[in-house]
């Protein structure tokens, strides 16, 4: 998660501000921030809420589609990903395309869970926002509509700025404005290729086997496909969601487990995780202990004082 926040989303937030442009720069419609404000928004997932059009979007940032779930929603998954955790100790019964299928879980759901508490707890400390992370993937209707509208948003909000659009312009003059989106599409997966690799070198650190890349390059060109298919029918005929959910979930998963989910278990990151979480539970309970015995020193402070 240090690596995620800090060498990819700080890095391209700053990127964004040599360049003047969004979210760390100021402009008519965001005033200057603080430098305490200014850093926590370069280091983390946090958006300054800005002034609106009166049809309530932001004038540069259009509104997403709603994303804040409810609070059964997160408690539903945090008690399936306590599950998929679990089932990690019995991995020797398990077959490997089945823990393959455990990985994809146990990034959505721990993805959204942390970024979840972050975020409420940005906003009733800070008054800021943080950008929403996952709207129900699995109800995606195609690679676009995975990639651009549900998948960890986040990062499809600091690559359209950085990849998407300087592609786009770039591209525009060249092909035109119609079909310039299509190698704008391509660029952008490229980045996020190298971006996923930086990330696996980071966990992993060992020599990049380049899956991730393949994995990426494939998402990029099927999904230039699509736009352009798309482009071509012009609304005229499209597959019902009954079928295209299916298809893009199925061909999501197939894609996943071959080239990237096997990184996983060449870093062993299932092992590494569950290491984490035994250190995260021995520090809150040792801290635990610490407040208590504090708490017992104190009123024990109180009642002597009394006493005397």
């Amino acid at each position: 998660m240090t690596a995620f926040f800090i060498a990819w989303l700080a890095n391209f937030k700053l990127f964004l501000y040599a360049f003047g442009k969004g979210p760390l720069s100021s402009s008519d419609n965001n005033p200057s921030i603080s430098f305490g404000r200014f850093l926590l928004v370069a280091c983390f997932p946090i958006k300054i809420k800005r002034e609106s059009h009166p049809n309530g979007e932001d004038k540069q940032n259009p509104a997403p589609s709603k994303v804040h779930k409810s609070i059964p929603n997160y408690a539903v998954k945090g008690l399936l990903l306590a599950m998929v955790v679990r089932v990690y100790n019995y991995r020797e019964f398990i077959h490997p395309n089945v823990i393959l299928l455990l990985y994809f879980l146990h990034i959505y759901f721990f993805l959204e869970l942390i970024l979840a508490m972050v975020g409420a707890m940005a906003r009733a400390l800070l008054g800021l926002e943080l950008e929403p992370q996952f709207n129900e993937p699995y109800l995606s209707t195609s690679l676009q509509d995975f990639w651009g509208r549900r998948w960890n948003l986040m990062v499809t909000s600091i690559l359209r700025p950085t990849a998407y659009e300087p592609f786009l312009r770039t591209s525009a003059p060249i092909i035109g404005r119609r079909w310039a989106p299509i190698p704008a599409i391509f660029g952008t997966f490229v980045v996020s290729a190298v971006m996923h690799e930086l990330m696996f070198y980071y966990v992993c650190l060992e020599k990049p086997t380049w899956d991730i890349t393949w994995f990426f390059l494939l998402h990029g060109v099927c999904s230039m496909v699509e736009v352009t298919f798309k482009k071509a029918v012009a609304g005229k005929w499209s597959l019902p969601r009954l079928i295209s959910t299916p298809l893009t979930v199925g061909f999501l998963l197939v894609s996943g487990c071959w080239l990237f989910f096997p990184q996983f278990l060449r870093c062993k990151v299932d092992v590494r995780v569950l290491e984490e979480y035994s250190a995260v539970s021995a520090f809150l309970k040792n801290a635990d202990r610490a407040f208590s015995y504090l708490n017992r020193s104190s009123n024990w402070s109180i009642v002597n004082t009394i006493k005397d």
